[in-house]
């Protein structure tokens, strides 16, 4: 989130906002709502307030409340960088596949960057790019791609992980901040801060990799006949996603969830074989891992 959207421009407005984020952070939800009210009665509808008034008032277990909450703040700031609509998506206001916008995603992320890498790498214990390696390692010992795509290239974690096996690698992520980060670790022939859909029309490859960026994405469906145009027969397409007991879901975390079924329906469709589809954990919340799928596909 830009700094612009956490100042109210009024700076006993945002002290009382600071000390109400710290309030929640330490579970004390009702000081947290006192001091929230106290900041719009400063600087009525202020988006961020009014997003995290939401987020205490569902704590304290008043739904409705939190609902009106958001939905203000929606209203306020409509190309949802603060993450209204999939809060709201998860009380059965709104469709939940596609909740989770770009916008709210590529300021997440512009504003993650700078710590990125040591937080996941850190107290989050991420080992998505190994994970993958070690899946594919299964299905294609010591191959080497002719092209790779890294979807949702983040940091360059996975472009990484794989450089030494891509004779070309190309990566696109929604976040100029992390390509931005991407580019200083100079090992992507080529880096783009676009869409996922928009990065792959027209690009042919090997391999199309996607370590946890599916997460973000609700129905995959229009990703895997993008991928599956992208690749010729044999060519193979390998993810992490957080596993799901049916269809798709929204988590707390505002993360998707793909249950095992669904994904192989998505694969049929699109004419791919499942070599793999193997339950993982790629990182920790709260030091406890979460559920999660590696899947290897092959273009048929």
């Amino acid at each position: 989130m830009s700094s612009s959207m956490l100042s109210s421009g009024d700076l006993l407005a945002d002290r009382r906002y600071a000390y109400a984020m710290a309030a929640a952070k330490d579970g004390d939800h009702e000081a947290a709502a006192d001091l929230l009210e106290q900041t719009l009665e400063i600087v009525p509808l202020w988006p961020p307030a009014l997003l995290a008034l939401g987020d205490a008032r569902l704590a304290l277990g008043t739904p409705d409340a939190a609902i009106a909450a958001w939905q203000q703040a929606l209203a306020g700031e409509p190309e949802d960088r603060l993450g209204a609509r999939p809060r709201l998506a998860r009380l059965g206001i709104g469709v939940a596949e596609t909740a989770v916008s770009d916008t709210y995603i590529r300021a997440l992320f512009d504003d993650y960057a700078n710590r990125f890498d040591s937080h996941l790498r850190g107290p989050l214990a991420y080992s998505g790019p190994e994970i993958i390696m070690a899946a594919l390692e299964q299905v294609a010992p010591d191959a080497r791609f002719a092209r790779v795509l890294d979807l949702g290239c983040g940091t360059g974690l996975m472009g990484e992980a794989i450089r030494a096996r891509a004779n070309w690698l190309g990566g696109c992520d929604l976040s100029p901040a992390m390509v931005a980060k991407a580019k200083d670790k100079t090992i992507y022939d080529d880096l783009q801060a676009e869409s996922l859909l928009d990065y792959l029309r027209g690009k042919n490859a090997a391999l199309v990799l996607a370590a946890d960026v599916l997460v973000y994405i609700g129905d995959l469906a229009p990703l895997y006949a993008a991928v599956a145009a992208a690749l010729p027969q044999g060519g193979l397409f390998a993810f992490t996603v957080q596993k799901g007991a049916e269809g798709v879901t929204l988590g707390e975390d505002l993360r998707y969830a793909h249950s095992p079924a669904q994904l192989r329906l998505w694969a049929v469709s699109n004419e791919f074989e499942v070599l793999a589809l193997e339950d993982c954990a790629t990182r920790l919340d709260r030091g406890v891992p979460v559920p999660g799928l590696v899947g290897i596909l092959r273009k048929t």
